[in-house]
């Protein structure tokens, strides 16, 4: 059967395009698979290392999806354990808003101007702003918000909660994600221990970010202890299991 010229350039191209397809399959997967380069980095602080034995990073990022080039917000970034972890996994191109409101305890002030200074956090941009009023006006469509182990915080500090939800959901563009990870607080607890406790019924976390408009899509049970029984305070860290959820939201397209 002849085949003309132009059905070999047809032909070829597919195989190429094909081929190209597959690169960028195998590129992903390896990108995925960097999570654990990214913890393993020789420049990362003894102290964040420790931390890792408590938080398993590396399924963190996984279940966040954050991958190089993001546009990502952490709020109640703290001392920026997380928040150089995401700046990590965003690099070269991306950046990442670390949000404190002003009145950030001091110790935890000092460690995140510190790190601030490191090469590992070139790409953070800090942001001095009440968790209500997070980001400024002009900062929009962002890949990825984390909000972690911070949420219940806002239920005793001066917080308006449904403008700070109204807020983060506005920020984001359609079909990015809000991932959330608080302590277990038990049920019909509510909102009402996130000061005595500093923890948070993961139902009434979950009612307020689904009235924004956010559909919950992911579970992650990495940090799941069910035998804990939810009635201490995590503050100073207990030398026991404490039972923490992590959600993740998505904004409909």
């Amino acid at each position: 059967m002849h085949v003309s010229r132009a059905g070999y350039a047809l032909v070829r191209n597919i195989i190429i395009g094909t081929a190209a397809l597959a690169a960028l399959g195998a590129a992903a997967t390896a990108q995925s698979a960097d999570y654990a380069a990214i913890i393993a980095a020789p420049d990362r602080s003894d102290a964040d290392r420790k931390t890792d034995e408590r938080r398993d990073p590396v399924k963190l990022l996984a279940f966040t999806g954050v991958q190089p080039g993001m546009r990502v917000l952490d709020m109640g970034a703290g001392a920026g354990y997380s928040t150089e972890l995401m700046a990590r996994a965003v690099a070269p191109g991306g950046v990442v808003y670390g949000q404190n409101p002003a009145d950030l305890p001091e110790r935890a002030k000092a460690r995140f101007e510190a790190r601030l200074q490191t090469p590992a956090a070139k790409n953070i941009v800090s942001l001095v702003r009440p968790f209500d009023d997070p980001l400024p006006a002009d900062l929009r469509d962002l890949d990825l918000i984390t909000f972690l182990f911070f949420y219940h915080d806002t239920t005793y500090l001066n917080v308006d909660r449904a403008e700070m939800d109204r807020k983060l959901y506005a920020a984001l563009k359609p079909g990015a994600t809000l991932v959330i990870a608080d302590h277990s607080a038990r049920p019909g607890d509510g909102t009402s221990v996130g000061k005595t406790l500093h923890r948070i019924e993961e139902s009434a976390l979950r009612r307020e970010i689904e009235a924004t408009g956010f559909k919950l899509v992911a579970e992650g049970d990495f940090w799941r202890h069910p035998e804990d029984s939810r009635d201490f305070s995590i503050q100073p860290p207990p030398n026991k299991p404490v039972d923490e959820f992590v959600l993740k939201f998505q904004k409909p397209n």
